[in-house]
């Protein structure tokens, strides 16, 4: 099909030309003297995008996915008990982890598309009085429903129950894209992947922790050889890595993090915030609802859209892909087939995301849902011409 596929799945998500060009380079000797000059600064850079002066960050060779074990097994030692929350896909696929890995989990159910509730961390962390649990694993942004966790919030109940379990969180779809305080949230573990909010191709995990996750380090007793985070600690401070890294991609991520930083992480948060909110006047226009409960809660990285109960969120993606090259993303789990998602992060602007929608309204008709052409569209121009600066 000529032109270019629309790809508005919430990740894998555009990338820039520049990041392309940048990753396209020859291999290079990854132990020579002028190395760490590149490894340094993108270790020290990191740490701009996750809001500390305080902690440290990794970058593996692996995925997100990775970043769950890297945190667990950094973290915890066999058999140690966590406190979960479950309000979507990515939150049980974060349990799951814990469990394989030996962990006891107690789990906190929350309705999909409601976000973590703090309240009910702290009430339970206020019954272990033994101090049992080590650990409490959250997300900050669920993918699936396009919800959003007050992660600072989490902390203070976590404070407020006078308890010291370390404070695991998944940012892999907000680390980037969204508002994020490592520092003042007091997040030991912040999990982020090189897919979305830094706009490259998957392949890198990234990970940063605070100076109770780097204390954590030389107590945590799992067996961990490939993602043991000492190592890392060893060979970073002199620039260099454990093992061959993957060169192309951290080019890729010297480039990302140039651009990030130059734009500003409060801008970044503030045009995603703005571009999030085109896309849910869109959807109320059309007269369809989204997966979030709460709508104080909706991402600004991605709007989960519940289809009618006569049609099938799946047919709609089909068409989508088909019959105008637009991708979007899938509902996940006991959401497939009711939902389908539309991600706005990572190299973007109105203009992309007015195409995207575009095809979205043909769909919707083609897929038998009454909406009226232009309707969401119109919206979303309205918005994006009223709140440019």
């Amino acid at each position: 099909m000529p032109g270019r596929n629309f790809l508005f799945v919430p990740g894998p998500t555009n990338v820039p030309d520049r990041i392309l060009r940048a990753m396209h380079r020859a291999q290079e000797d990854h132990r020579s003297s002028t190395f760490p000059e590149l490894t340094k600064g993108i270790l020290s850079d990191l740490t701009k995008v996750f809001g500390t002066t305080k902690g440290q960050a990794f970058v593996l060779p692996s995925s997100g996915t990775a970043m769950w074990e890297t945190a667990i097994v950094n973290s915890l030692s066999p058999g140690d008990k966590v406190l979960a929350v479950r309000n979507g896909q990515f939150s049980h696929l974060f349990i799951d982890a814990a469990q394989r890995l030996g962990m006891q989990v107690e789990i906190i159910e929350a309705e999909w598309g409601a976000a973590v509730e703090p309240a009910a961390i702290q009430a339970k962390l206020a019954e272990d009085t033994a101090g049992t649990i080590k650990a409490v694993l959250v997300v900050h942004n669920e993918t699936t429903t396009g919800v959003t966790s007050d992660i600072g919030a989490v902390r203070a109940a976590m404070n407020a129950a006078n308890h010291h379990a370390l404070l695991l969180v998944d940012g892999v779809s907000s680390v980037g894209s969204l508002d994020f305080r490592l520092d003042e949230w007091g997040v030991d573990f912040a999990i982020a992947g090189s897919q979305k909010g830094f706009m490259m191709p998957a392949g890198l995990g990234i990970i940063c922790l605070g100076p109770k996750g780097l204390a954590a380090i030389a107590t945590a007793t799992c067996p961990r050889a490939f993602f043991d985070l000492r190592d890392h600690v060893t060979h970073n401070a002199n620039g260099y890595f454990p093992y061959t890294p993957s060169l192309a991609h951290l080019y890729g991520l010297r480039e990302a993090l140039d651009m990030l930083l130059a734009e500003g992480m409060a801008n970044v948060a503030a045009r995603h915030k703005r571009l999030g909110e085109g896309v849910r006047r869109a959807v109320k226009a059309w007269n369809l609802s989204v997966c979030t409960k709460d709508l104080t809660c909706q991402s600004d990285t991605v709007t989960a859209i519940v289809v009618p109960p006569s049609a099938d969120a799946e047919v709609v993606r089909d068409i989508a892909f088909r019959k105008y090259n637009l991708a979007l993303g899938a509902g996940l789990g006991p959401l497939r087939g009711k939902v389908f998602r539309i991600g706005h992060l990572g190299d973007l602007n109105e203009l992309m995301l007015l195409g995207a929608l575009a095809g979205t309204e043909m769909t919707l008709v083609d897929a038998g849902i009454p909406i009226t052409l232009g309707s969401g569209v119109a919206a979303a121009q309205a918005w994006y011409r009223e709140s440019a600066k």
